[in-house]
């Protein structure tokens, strides 16, 4: 049929089709949808107008990939058999708690496409909220790791990564702080996902930059050959549950406790990695809100991770406000680029946050302390060795892409002067995302101040990226109509 449902296989009828009417197929029912060996459960949409064949019916993009059907393949088409793990959904619901067998089976059958978005929202939601437990959340990441492969680096050295919680738009830290790491000599095959809930996950500012979209075959010759990588894991069969979960997750905007930590820990137990160091910010616009919030997540990661074999530091820092000040992939691909070529005007936050990270990962290698930690993380940076072993791996990953500029410019200005005394971070980041971020590489925002700078009247605030008009006069209209994102404090 030439439509893109995403990941959701789709199957199209006719509104008077004799299956239909024989067998009681109604819109939305589930069906199963065979031929040659392979099979598929599939949602029933029903057609009118004429548009199938009669004696045809039609697939989605994604479910004629996975059958790996020709059009002209005959088809077997039946009621779906019933998913006996809905039943562990529909308990979760009314508040019983589940256990491994039972979180495994759902887990299984969302790798298998056997859930619709529907159910795989319903498990979602009643999993958000604080509502599993540490044995639940411990029971969810083991089963999201067994549902696919797993790399094993297999001469027992230490394998390591970094993660951040999300919540700050432009804080691109992850690529600076593995060129770091790994030229000082930290394996770090680091494998991220695109963005859930923000204008860019690490993985589009990558794709900005360079190639990401690489098999397991890709990321053991790049770790091979640069000692580290940057690349998006739903390229690869690690932990795929979770890119299923992530995807409605996106649609939701939602992002609950326990699949957040689920999710973060089986990217990086799949990925085979032993120490993982994770950045939890802080603050009144973050992802994290409070403190007693932020300790509560840290207890949790570390004490999931240790069940499951891994070892996990949590650096809990200021989520005040945006870091850097591009927002958006290539504006964010721009600040890292910056601070690795140690250019005049380099980001100087995003600078000190990855000298700081990289300090806690060099400690957790060599127990040293930070201290010793970032003076070595420094002098790497300063003195073109970070640059250097960034170009090896993009050199290894394909090459450095030229990055593009969008289409249409907006700046703003400052309506009145003023101290900045606070910036949103939830609806700085859907600015730049109603402006098209990360779909449109280009798109997002490039910030013109920061928290604590003092602005006068008709002074750039920011600039707006967008590759149409529409997005553009869109985003203007959200910045408009809403209550102010920059806080200006007039001097008394």
């Amino acid at each position: 049929m030439g439509i893109d449902t995403h990941q959701e296989l789709v199957v199209y009828m006719r509104d008077d089709c004799h299956l239909c009417r024989s067998e009681g197929f109604v819109a939305s029912n589930r069906l199963n949808v065979s031929c040659g060996g392979r099979s598929i459960i599939a949602v029933l949409n029903v057609v009118y107008g004429g548009h199938i064949p009669h004696g045809h019916v039609g697939l989605s993009i994604s479910a004629l990939e996975r059958l790996r059907v020709r059009p002209g393949t005959l088809l077997t088409i039946k009621h779906a058999p019933p998913i006996r793990s809905l039943a562990s959904v529909r308990k979760k619901v009314f508040g019983h708690t589940l256990n491994g067998r039972e979180i495994e089976a759902i887990i299984n059958d969302v790798t298998a496409h056997r859930y619709s978005d529907i159910e795989i929202a319903a498990f979602l939601s009643v999993c958000a909220g604080g509502r599993l437990s540490l044995t639940e959340i411990t029971d969810l990441t083991r089963a999201m790791v067994t549902s696919g492969e797993r790399l094993d680096w297999g001469d027992g050295r230490r394998i390591y990564d970094k993660h951040c919680i999300g919540g700050l738009p432009g804080n691109r830290t992850t690529p600076l702080v593995v060129a770091i790491c790994s030229a000082g000599g930290l394996v770090m095959p680091k494998t991220s996902s695109r963005a859930i809930t923000s204008p860019a996950g690490t993985a589009d500012t990558m794709d900005a930059l360079t190639h990401v979209d690489l098999g397991v075959a890709d990321i053991r010759r790049v770790v091979e050959e640069a000692g580290a990588c940057l690349a998006w894991g739903g390229s690869m069969n690690l932990s795929p549950a979770d890119d299923l979960l992530i995807r409605i997750e996106r649609a939701l905007e939602l992002d609950g406790e326990g699949q957040l930590i689920a999710s973060v820990l089986s990217k990086k137990i799949a990925a085979g990695s032993t120490h993982v160091l994770i950045d939890i910010p802080v603050g009144p616009t973050a992802k994290v809100r409070s403190q007693p919030e932020a300790e509560r997540l840290q207890s949790l990661l570390v004490e999931v991770g240790a069940a499951c074999g891994l070892s996990v530091r949590c650096v809990i820092t200021d989520g005040q406000g945006p870091v850097g000040r591009g927002i958006g992939p290539v504006e964010e691909a721009r600040d890292v680029l910056a601070v690795l070529q140690r250019a005049d005007g380099a980001p100087a936050d995003l600078r000190d946050r990855a000298l700081e990270l990289a300090s806690h990962l060099f400690d957790m290698a060599d127990g040293q302390g930070l201290e010793a930690g970032r003076e070595r993380a420094r002098l790497i940076l300063e003195d073109g060795r970070a640059w250097a072993q960034f170009q090896r791996i993009v050199a290894a990953q394909g090459g450095l892409k030229t990055l593009p500029r969008a289409l249409y410019t907006h700046e703003e200005l400052a309506p009145r002067d003023g101290t900045v005394g606070a910036i949103d971070n939830r609806r700085l980041a859907k600015l730049a995302k109603l402006a098209g971020a990360p779909a449109s590489k280009a798109a997002g925002l490039r910030l013109c101040v920061g928290l604590g700078d003092q602005v006068t009247a008709g002074q750039p605030l920011f600039q707006l990226f967008s590759e149409s008009a529409g997005e553009r006069d869109y985003a203007l209209e959200y910045y408009t109509s809403e209550q102010p994102i920059f806080s200006l404090v007039s001097e008394r």
